[in-house]
């Protein structure tokens, strides 16, 4: 019998066996937990971090903000025994845009962070895109 290509087999989406890939699952812990974490400093001690870092308090409280709900999404996926591929692929894809925006903000001064503002906001972006690279690795064990 020839294989019908719109069956429901192929309609159904590919998933991550999240809870079947330990480096996924570790690795959407953590990026969680450090992401709820850091938001949460940013929005308390926004003035406080703003002067040492040279950066607005605004940018660090909406910064902190996003990455409060940013933060508790990755976590609570990272719970999940399985979860759709294009969500976690999202992460992915949200996190190297974060790096690779920071890297940016960096190198442009944008912001005009203080030294060590800079060094900061450089730190940040080689943690998130560790993240999204050993998420990537993780997705494609995952997918196996």
């Amino acid at each position: 019998m020839a294989e019908n290509r719109f069956d429901t087999v192929s309609r159904t989406p590919a998933v991550a066996r999240i809870r079947e890939t330990p480096l996924l699952r570790w690795t959407l812990e953590l990026d969680g937990i450090a992401s709820v974490v850091t938001g949460l400093v940013y929005v308390l001690a926004a003035g406080w971090l703003g002067d040492r870092l040279g950066l607005s308090t605004a940018l660090l409280s909406s910064a902190g903000a996003v990455m409060l709900v940013g933060g508790a999404v990755v976590f609570a996926v990272s719970t999940r025994r399985e979860a759709p591929v294009l969500w976690v692929g999202a992460i992915i894809v949200l996190n190297t845009v974060w790096a690779v925006d920071s890297v940016v903000v960096a190198a442009t001064g944008w912001f005009h962070p203080t030294t060590a503002g800079t060094t900061w906001i450089l730190l940040q972006a080689a943690v998130v895109a560790v993240f999204a690279a050993l998420e990537w690795a993780g997705l494609r064990q995952a997918r196996r």
